[in-house]
């Protein structure tokens, strides 16, 4: 599974975790993610989606 977002392409981020010593080791930050049933392109589908855009409204479920 590509873990992205259909809606706004959120995808997982990566950067530097430091420590008070300034160690740097790798992480990344990975989006939340859920499964939905949403309309998309005047279809009914299963896609994930990240929980900004359920919050904010940007897609619209299907029931």
């Amino acid at each position: 599974m590509a873990r992205r977002c259909v809606i706004c392409d959120k995808g997982t981020a990566f950067g530097n975790n430091r420590s008070h010593a300034e160690n740097k080791t790798r992480r990344n930050w990975k989006p939340n993610l859920q499964k939905a049933r949403i309309v998309f392109n005047g279809s009914h589908r299963r896609a994930y989606v990240c929980t900004r855009c359920l919050k904010s409204g940007k897609v619209e479920r299907a029931l």
